[in-house]
């Protein structure tokens, strides 16, 4: 399907990268089902925006009735089902460097909190998909991850283990649901200049990035967003379980 075809999920695609790849989406035609949780006023500002092919709808996604709420609201409203899925929603996090917990006294809280919201609103998300996508028999899931967790260059545990994980979901999910004209892939950035979790790193960091890039600077939101966009178009139909590294070439494989 065209992406002018589709509904498109995406998650926390209020503010930040979830707003550049919702900008994305409407650019290209598609219709966004823009989910938030706490955001309301960024989300109505989007479809103001960007008008009536996207649609603002509140849900927790770590609640999996919430998120069945979502999809029914969702196909009453557009009276089509959602085909495709960007699992971006991040739980609260910020990249700050130094001030970040260290291996000696980060507590399993954190980690439960970031499993939460990567594997579970990933799994939350797929499940409710899965009967639309294969009533069409079509459905693209893309899982937005880090470049962090192969090049630990700074180790925020928790986060970075939250992500690990959510790439074996991608592999596992692609070879479940393939059969059924369903490919889920990961798109993996670096640090991105700049976001609201990105915008405490310290500017060392951003100038550490830019001297160690091939491109020889820091990959923007606009740029991630086009890579997923690949993801949902018919350019990528025979591509599943993969992990794209959207970074500027910083990290290799």
């Amino acid at each position: 399907m065209l992406l002018s075809e589709q509904w498109i999920l995406v998650t926390g695609g209020a503010r930040g990268l979830g707003a550049s790849i919702t900008r994305a989406l409407a650019r290209e035609g598609a219709g966004v089902v823009l989910n938030y949780n706490r955001s309301e006023k960024q989300a109505l500002a989007l479809r103001e925006e960007l008008g009536d092919r996207v649609l603002p709808v509140q849900a927790d996604i770590t609640d999996a009735a919430a998120v069945a709420r979502l999809f029914a609201t969702a196909q009453s409203h557009t009276g089509q089902p959602i085909v495709s899925v960007v699992n971006n929603a991040l739980a609260d996090f910020q990249f700050d460097g130094d001030a970040r917990p260290k291996i000696d006294s980060i507590d399993w809280s954190r980690f439960s909190q970031q499993l939460d919201g990567s594997l579970k609103g990933a799994l939350n998300t797929t499940q409710a998909a899965v009967v639309g996508m294969r009533a069409k028999g079509f459905g693209r899931i893309v899982n937005v991850g880090k470049n962090l967790f192969q090049n630990p260059v700074v180790p925020y545990h928790d986060y970075t283990a939250a992500k690990a994980a959510l790439l074996s979901f991608t592999r596992t999910a692609a070879h479940d649901l393939g059969p059924d004209g369903i490919t889920v892939n990961m798109v993996s950035g670096g640090l991105l200049h700049t976001t609201d979790a990105s915008a405490a790193t310290p500017e060392f960091v951003f100038d550490l990035i830019t001297n160690s890039t091939p491109v020889r600077r820091v990959t923007t939101p606009e740029e991630f967003a086009d890579a997923v966009l690949f993801f949902l178009s018919p350019w990528a139909r025979a591509v599943t379980g993969q992990n794209l590294i959207v970074d500027g070439g910083l990290v290799k494989g």
